[in-house]
């Protein structure tokens, strides 16, 4: 352990430690957990679980349902929208809550806002759609790199040499559609490159489609992904709607980002 990181531990504070390893737990329960399942996961007494969830919730960090398990609060996707502002200089969320409120009401479909984070893909904005059996999508959400409409766009358009390291690693089978060869792959994020948009025909799940176009700032650089995702057997008239909806939409909160800091 070197120098610095041996200088960082010897000041942590045990409960955020504990804090935080409850908070991922949460993450990595989509349906939420009770607190005698976290006292059990985390091997930690009932009473500091009790305290902390208490604490996380008077904050908006957790949410208890009505059954008495917990999950993640509306209060973290404020802060990971304003993660979001650090990065580039601008509200992206707020830019961009309009168009999608538009596109949504134009498709009748979900629709969202993705962006590179930590080697995944995270959902940062979204709006629900009205349509009869519209998906429900959630911020905050997580996804694999390679594989859906919207993460094979930000694969797409990230430097070449990171590309070959995500191409390199193995890629993980969600469904039987799933692009898990590197060479298919890369083909396949060559031609989004060159048409401007992708398309996901159940890579992730096999009863979802979905179309995605980048978001490019005025630096040419592709900053997230507008996605629409919609159920598998639509009409061919309304998937050929969603596709040209969501390319426009995208160039549209494009033209709306700000300049570059110094242009």
């Amino acid at each position: 352990m070197d120098e610095s990181a041996s200088a960082l531990n010897k000041h942590r504070i045990p409960v955020i430690d504990r804090m935080m390893d409850l908070l991922a737990m949460l993450e990595r329960r989509a349906n939420g957990a009770t607190i005698r399942e976290l006292t059990a996961l985390l091997a930690l007494p009932r009473t500091t679980v009790y305290r902390i969830l208490n604490t996380l919730q008077i904050h908006d960090m957790v949410r208890r349902s009505t059954e008495g398990d917990y999950r993640l609060g509306p209060r973290l996707l404020t802060l990971a929208s304003r993660a979001v502002v650090d990065i580039h200089g601008f509200d992206l969320a707020t830019i961009a809550r309009p168009h999608l409120e538009r596109l949504s009401a134009a498709t009748g479909e979900a629709s969202k806002i993705s962006v590179l984070d930590g080697g995944t893909v995270l959902v940062c904005a979204t709006i629900e759609g009205k349509r009869e059996y519209a998906l429900t999508v959630v911020p905050g959400q997580r996804l694999p790199l390679h594989a859906g409409a919207a993460s094979k766009t930000l694969l797409a358009h990230m430097p070449a040499d990171e590309i070959e390291r995500v191409l390199a690693a193995p890629l993980a089978r969600h469904t039987g559609l799933t692009i898990t060869d590197a060479r298919r792959l890369s083909r396949e994020l060559g031609r989004i490159r060159r048409q401007g948009w992708a398309e996901d025909k159940g890579e992730y799940s096999p009863s979802v489609r979905a179309f995605a176009a980048p978001i490019i700032d005025r630096a040419g650089k592709a900053i997230a992904a507008l996605s629409v995702p919609f159920l598998a057997g639509s009409a061919p008239g309304h998937v050929e709607k969603i596709r040209v909806s969501v390319i426009a939409t995208a160039g549209a909160i494009a033209a709306d980002l700000p300049a570059p800091r110094g242009a």
